[in-house]
């Protein structure tokens, strides 16, 4: 899949822009704060409906605006769609082929994207919540029902810890935990039981892939960390009695600390090489060979799941790369991926990913192909 034609208007600080890009390499060129990573965040808006910056939806729109558009042509194998997301100040409207989508699970997906950012490079060493949202965020492109699952999730957790917080007043009902509790239950499980299999699959790539990188010397192994005592090899109904019996006998602790102690929330990714935590014992450049790793094979487990390839996002991160994982990356998508590069200037590049590549240049909110 690729993306043949974008529009936007007042989106950041992008008044109107209408483009066309090429199916394999885009670069875009400008100094810092001038848009290239707006363009970036406004395909990657396109697709997921939300942006990977805030989420503040309302920092999307132009200033002393009151909306903002972003539409998009997305070439697939067996059709061509097209794309509608309109964000204002009373909400957001997301559109495929002309026809709104009731709930955003079921826009998100009709294009799926990959984005490897300098932040991504955190993803070893970051904090857990960076890596609970990588996976919310990939999981969710290739399974919407994951995505509604964690949604109701995520309302029924907000809702009982609000009640927990009750009890620290005095003003907590037992039977409303109770029942919030039998309610949180099954949609943590659903919720657990797609995420060990999603780790499971991206270990199979990036294992591959990080071994090939490190010319051999390295094995990268995952990990999902549960915080409850739950594990990759328990059906629902196990999982759902583990979470049961957890919530029983730390129900009291809960109540004394005002917030949910277990569940999806608060579980956490792992990440060793050669059997060590590469978070602990990792060198920088271990680290980043882990991340590069880990992107390369999403691209690889997307592709695995729908049969095309996702777009792929590179907002200033070559530069943040040494030749030999510059080198790697580019091999890895030349061909088969349409990416798109954002870059202060094409020394930054490796000349690879110039060949037969469309180059715009970004000043001010304004864009043209050179």
């Amino acid at each position: 899949m690729y993306i043949k034609s974008l529009s936007v208007k007042y989106f950041r600080n992008y008044q109107q822009a209408s483009l066309s890009f090429d199916p394999r390499v885009n670069v875009c060129i400008g100094e810092n704060a001038q848009g290239k990573t707006n363009l970036i965040e406004a395909i990657y808006v396109l697709a997921l409906a939300k942006s990977h910056r805030t989420s503040n939806d309302k920092e999307l729109i132009s200033w002393d605006e009151e909306f903002a558009r972003i539409q998009g042509e997305i070439v697939k194998e067996t059709s061509t769609i097209k794309l509608d997301v309109v964000i204002s100040t009373k909400g957001k409207k997301a559109k495929i082929n002309g026809l709104e989508q009731r709930k955003l699970s079921e826009y998100v997906g009709a294009v799926n994207v990959v984005m490897f950012a300098p932040e991504d490079l955190n993803l070893v060493k970051g904090s857990p919540q960076i890596r609970r949202r990588f996976i919310d965020r990939e999981l969710g492109q290739i399974n919407p029902l994951y995505l509604y699952h964690l949604s109701l999730y995520q309302k029924v957790l907000q809702q009982r810890n609000q009640l927990l917080k009750q009890f620290q007043l005095k003003k907590g009902s037992p039977e409303m935990l109770d029942i919030l509790t039998d309610q949180l239950i099954p949609l943590a499980a659903e919720v657990i039981k797609k995420r060990f299999q999603f780790v499971k699959q991206l270990q199979g790539w990036a294992e591959a892939i990080h071994t090939d990188i490190s010319r051999g010397k390295e094995k990268l192994e995952l990990t999902y960390l549960a915080s409850s005592n739950v594990s990759e090899q328990l059906d629902l109904t196990k999982i759902k009695e583990e979470f049961y019996q957890t919530y029983q006998a730390k129900k009291q602790k809960e109540i004394q600390r005002g917030v949910t102690l277990f569940g999806p929330h608060r579980d956490d990714l792992g990440f060793k090489v050669n059997g060590k935590d590469v978070q602990t014992y990792g060198s920088q450049g271990q680290q980043r060979t882990t991340a590069l790793a880990i992107k390369l094979a999403e691209i690889e487990l997307i592709n695995s799941e729908i049969g095309e390839y996702p777009i792929l996002l590179l907002d200033d991160v070559l530069s943040e790369l040494d030749d030999h994982r510059q080198s790697h990356l580019i091999e890895t998508i030349q061909k088969k991926v349409q990416t798109f590069v954002t870059t202060t200037n094409l020394a930054g590049v490796h000349q690879e990913a110039l060949k037969q590549s469309a180059i715009f240049e970004v000043e001010q909110g304004t864009i043209r192909q050179t």
